[in-house]
């Protein structure tokens, strides 16, 4: 049985905590959420959208709204996240969104809509998250990553062509290949410069992301935000909201740690190119991993529920924790 709950207006949107009992919500205790919601995104969110307006590129901060592909009212968009009425007429408006249905006389998120191919992924995240949150955390990387994405530029274009670089290529070629490049995550793999790729010590896949992401990367711990998204609209937006957090702090950094000089927008470089460079960058990658320790986890209660409750009604649906990946 589900109770009314107030919210303060300090903090209306802390009740929102995924592992609670089952929260019902008065109309103005959820828009008072929506409004925290909203009020804390737009800081990102508006000069965002002015700089778009005006034309304006940004290295750092335009990577969140066009590698995610996230857009910036999608973001601003709130949800209670799954086991959460939504009570009054104003509730109503919900109904309009994908996987909402009447529930116990209010609104609420309906995993019963989902698709089974949607099943699969949500399975596929739950035990991706799992398998990371489980092993120790990796810092001897040193943010080599964005080198070896610029590694060669002497003969091809760099990503940000716009920025210029604060050492020469040689430099740069000579720091990859002299420190060794150790990176675990696909993602930024791929994006090595050709000539570089072979010179990582795992010659990283798609498929084989679940065996090696760790929690000590910080593009693994940026990815929560895409996690967070990708399980919407069954994600808290405050749970939502603290990700996309962690995503811009990361972003930052890994930025000022790249061999871009990025002066011009206001950021001083990690120089990892020196030992105390490199000290620096790794005491902010232990600080991300302790940041991202508590979102991860909500992320995979909220994927253990999802799979509970779209499963139920559904003989011989994929149910329980996610299948071990092979080692």
């Amino acid at each position: 049985m589900t109770t009314a709950l107030s919210m303060t207006a300090s903090n209306p949107v802390e009740p929102l905590r995924t592992g609670d009992a089952p929260l019902t919500l008065t109309e103005v205790a959820w828009t008072a959420a929506q409004a925290a919601h909203q009020a804390s995104v737009d800081t990102w969110l508006l000069p965002h959208r002015q700089r778009a307006e005006r034309g304006e590129k940004h290295p750092v901060m335009d990577f969140l709204f066009t590698y995610y592909s996230f857009r910036a009212n999608w973001v601003r968009r709130w949800h209670p996240g799954i086991g959460v009425t939504l009570l009054g007429a104003g509730a109503q408006a919900f109904l309009t969104r994908s996987h909402y249905s009447e529930y116990d006389g209010g609104v609420r998120v309906d995993a019963t809509k989902l698709s089974l191919q949607r099943i699969d992924a949500i399975r596929w995240i739950t035990q991706i998250l799992s398998l990371t949150g489980e092993r120790p955390g990796f810092y001897g990387c040193h943010g080599l990553h964005e080198w070896a994405m610029v590694y060669g530029s002497d003969q091809q274009p760099v990503r940000h062509a716009s920025v210029p670089l604060r050492l020469p290529g040689a430099a740069i070629d000579a720091l990859v290949r002299e420190r060794g490049v150790r990176c675990s995550h696909f993602d930024a793999f791929r994006h090595f410069a050709p000539a570089a790729q072979p010179l990582n010590r795992l010659q990283l896949t798609r498929d084989g992301s679940p065996q090696h992401e760790q929690p000590g990367c910080l593009h693994a711990n940026m990815d929560l935000y895409k996690w967070a998204f990708k399980l919407t609209p069954f994600t808290p937006s405050d749970l939502l909201a603290d990700a996309f957090r962690l995503a811009v702090a990361i972003r930052e950094i890994d930025m000022r740690a790249s061999p871009y000089d990025l002066s011009a927008f206001g950021y001083a470089p990690i120089q990892i190119e020196t030992e105390a460079g490199r000290a620096e960058y790794e005491q902010h990658q232990r600080d991300f991993t302790a940041r991202a320790r508590p979102i991860r986890d909500r992320l995979i209660t909220v994927g253990y529920a999802i799979l509970a409750a779209a499963t139920e009604d559904r003989p011989g649906s994929p149910l329980g924790p996610p299948p071990p990946a092979a080692a």
